[in-house]
């Protein structure tokens, strides 16, 4: 940033200032702080990230950071995948049954309802024979593991061609046709000779788990449905409630955990979990999020690079700040293995292995990760890796086996053989699979969140009141993704000067020096100054402090007169934001190199992948709330008595929002909301579009962490009256909180309750 800091920066000195030219005029009413046609030099104005950028692991100094760090990670993962706070976990009403015996080990066939009427199909593998004797706990427990698995088609069923498997043991890549045939069966099974219970499980849409026909699901608009809990996946109404297809399958991936780990032969502590491609994905998310999983092997998916190019794979907010070394990062301190191979991992050695390793010993716990550069074979799961795999397990779960472990030859078994499905167990039919069941998932997890998350924005009483913070506030720190700034992170520029009748005009630009970004600005300056600052939002940006004539507004010059000091600021994407005659509308979808739109991209106009890496335009302006909050509140000589924020129409929730982050910083709130909802947004690159905001409580959710603070709410919802004036009288001042009719004169009555 170009500015002196801000406590460099004396009012007195402003005021006494020799004459600066006046402020340039915009073609909106009043000043512009920029010569026209020139834009704010600010970060946000570049290009939007993707999953194809560079994502570093974003470091830390100390263990007590990093375990501060660690916790963020979790919860961004969880609020992204719709798993906070975690869905009521229903009974499984688990079919085991068509059991195979091999010999050393035996296969079953297994579904669970993760939820009810959604199935989780699988096969499980136990020791058998000479295996029984392996692995057991002085208790006669055994290990167990959990393989999630990636996007190699029907992998449960998967057969290589014989061609293809020939040429994987010509290059070293398999030892034996069977586990060239299915690299899946052949990890299975050679766990469970090493005496772990195995459990395999089907991803969404592929091999039984056909309840979902579609694994990269794209817009539907006739999925789209304003009726509550009456939509589908990839539609504003889920996007709303974070209900998508990665959400679905991390609580697959829990469910699984609870199955397994309820075995009566399992060993609790000794959990490992592994998986390659977009079953490392999933590995690396169950890992991060469940203490439970005591060892985690993802292979060739742990990058800077590539994070994962389908739609299971990313979700709303999971790498804003972050990236997958990040996630596998959290990990630590349990042991941890990676692979790379001639892919999107292939820089693993010297891009991102290092920084991981740096966390491990960070924390002491340097002898529980290591990576393999297997880079001359291509993305796989071969042999090679699997016997990485096999040794760590060995080592860490104690095992006693003799290193190296290898492979034998097994026998691979058919899709007859491993369906969960057969005539005594018939597969879903009618409204248990396709769009009704989608449906069905989503009414279910909107009816789960709404019995957890409506009692926490009308909190009764104190307790109710701690929750609220912890689910509410939690879930509001991951969509904004901003704490208020430091003093010493803002810095102000004066750009123009203009004494008026009574009062001082000052533009300029407000600076965030961490994170590159900086905001127009006006301040209307009385000749008497009470101690008391306005920040005026308008959905004109600082335009909205004027007339179209471009005279001071009368109802803000009553407050100037009146001895306030009133700042209006340009949001992101407001006023000299934009290029003249650009109107903001939308957020930008997110553009990926070298694709053209076509029925075989189009699923990637999915939202994930626009506010699964970048803020959203809401969150940004949050930003520039809270950073306009700091320079007032923190001047050297500027010394604020009481910072009032006003927001205005489509602003209100925006204030709202600012003031659940920035808690005692603004003194009083003033918020109208001409009865916006953001349940009632019908497009998710809505400019006011937050992910999980209706979820969250809508407009009263942001509102409700504002308790016990003095706040004016123009809304005429008795609902949400009701949940608000309950949560103030819990908090214990019940008369620091006002309404007034939302009925378009709540101008006047802001104007007048700040001049009280």
């Amino acid at each position: 940033m170009k500015f002196s800091a801000l406590s460099s920066v004396a009012l007195a000195g402003l005021l006494l200032a020799a004459s600066l030219p006046s402020a340039l005029l915009a073609d909106t009413a009043g000043p512009r702080v920029l010569p026209k046609g020139q834009r704010p030099d600010d970060s946000r104005l570049g290009e939007m990230i993707t999953l194809h950028d560079y994502h570093p692991l974003r470091p830390v100094e100390t263990a007590e950071q990093w375990k501060v760090r660690s916790q963020e990670i979790r919860r961004r993962i969880l609020v992204g995948s719709g798993l906070w706070p975690m869905p009521e976990k229903t009974p499984l009403n688990t079919v085991i049954h068509s059991r195979k015996d091999m010999g050393d080990y035996t296969v079953e066939n297994v579904f669970f309802e993760s939820l009810p009427g959604h199935f989780v199909c699988g096969n499980l593998y136990r020791p058998a024979g000479p295996s029984l004797k392996i692995g057991l706990n002085k208790d006669g427990k055994r290990p167990a593991a959990l393989c999630p698995h990636g996007h190699w088609q029907d992998a449960r069923f998967y057969d290589l061609g014989e061609a293809q498997r020939k040429q994987l043991i010509a290059i070293g890549g398999e030892r034996f046709e069977s586990a060239a045939r299915n690299h899946y069966q052949a990890r299975c099974v050679q766990l469970a000779r090493m005496g772990i219970v195995v459990f395999q499980y089907d991803m969404l849409a592929s091999a039984d788990s056909y309840q979902f026909p579609e694994h990269r699901q794209g817009p539907r608009d006739h999925m789209n449905n304003p009726e509550l809990g009456n939509w589908g996946f990839v539609s504003p109404q889920a996007t709303n409630y974070l209900q998508t297809n990665f959400g679905l399958q991390t609580w697959n991936s829990v469910r699984a955990l609870d199955f397994v780990t309820a075995l009566e032969e399992v060993d609790g502590s000794r959990v490992l979990v592994t998986g390659a491609s977009g079953g490392a994905t999933q590995t690396m998310m169950i890992s991060a999020i469940d203490d439970r999983v005591g060892a985690a092997f993802p292979a060739v998916m742990v990058s800077t690079a590539m994070q994962g190019g389908c739609t299971c794979e990313n979700t709303h907010y999971l790498r804003v700040g972050q990236g997958n070394i990040d996630i596998a990062a959290a990990v630590a301190p349990r042991p941890q293995e990676i692979t790379a191979a001639d892919d999107w991992t292939i820089d693993l050695e010297e891009k991102g292995d290092p920084q991981l390793r740096s966390v491990y010993e960070l924390i002491g716990a340097g002898k529980n990760y290591k990576a393999h550069f297997d880079v001359h074979f291509k993305h796989n799961y071969n042999h090679v890796s699997r016997t990485h795999m096999y040794d760590f397990v060995n080592r860490h779960f104690k095992l006693g086996l003799t290193a190296p472990v290898l492979e034998r030859d097994f026998e691979v078994l058919l899709k007859e053989d491993l369906t969960v499905y057969n005539d005594e167990h018939p597969s879903p039919t009618g409204d248990q699979v396709g769009e009704p069941h989608e449906r069905a998932v989503c009414r279910w997890w909107t009816e789960d969140a709404t019995r957890q998350i409506a009692p926490l924005v009308a909190a009764i009483d104190a307790a109710a009141l701690q929750k609220a913070h912890e689910v509410l506030g939690g879930a509001v720190a991951v969509m904004i993704d901003r704490e208020l700034p430091s003093a010493s992170e803002v810095n102000f520029g004066l750009e123009g000067k203009e004494a008026r009748t009574g009062y001082l005009e000052l533009t300029g630009l407000i600076g965030n020096d961490t994170h590159g970004e900086e905001i127009p600005a006006t301040f209307l300056h009385p000749g008497e100054w009470n101690g008391r600052t306005v920040i005026w939002l308008s959905g004109d940006g600082k335009a909205g402090l004027y007339d179209p004539s471009g005279k001071p507004r009368a109802d803000v010059m009553k407050l100037v007169n009146a001895g306030n000091s009133v700042v209006g600021i340009d949001l992101f994407k407001q006023g000299e934001f934009l290029n003249e005659g650009e109107i903001i509308t939308e957020n930008p979808r997110v553009a990926y190199p070298g694709e053209k739109a076509s029925s075989d991209t189009e699923w990637r106009q999915s939202s994930v992948y626009l506010y699964g890496y970048n803020h959203s335009m809401f969150a940004r302006r949050v930003h520039d709330v809270l950073t306009a909050t700091t320079f007032v509140r923190n001047h050297e000589t500027w010394k604020v008595k009481d910072l009032a924020v006003v927001g205005l129409g489509d602003m209100g929730p925006i204030a709202s929002a600012a003031r659940a982050i920035a808690g005692d910083a603004i003194d009083r709130l003033f918020v109208e909301t001409e009865g916006f909802r953001f349940a009632d947004l019908n497009s998710q690159w809505d400019q006011h579009f937050v992910p999980g905001a209706a979820k969250y409580g809508d407009v009263a959710g942001f509102l409700s962490l504002s308790a016990p603070r003095a706040t004016w709410v123009a809304d005429s919802d008795a609902t949400l009256q009701s949940a608000l004036n309950t949560t103030w009288k819990a908090a214990g001042d019940a008369g620091s909180l006002k309404f007034s009719k939302g009925d378009g004169t709540a101008i006047d009555a802001v104007v007048a309750e700040l001049l009280k």
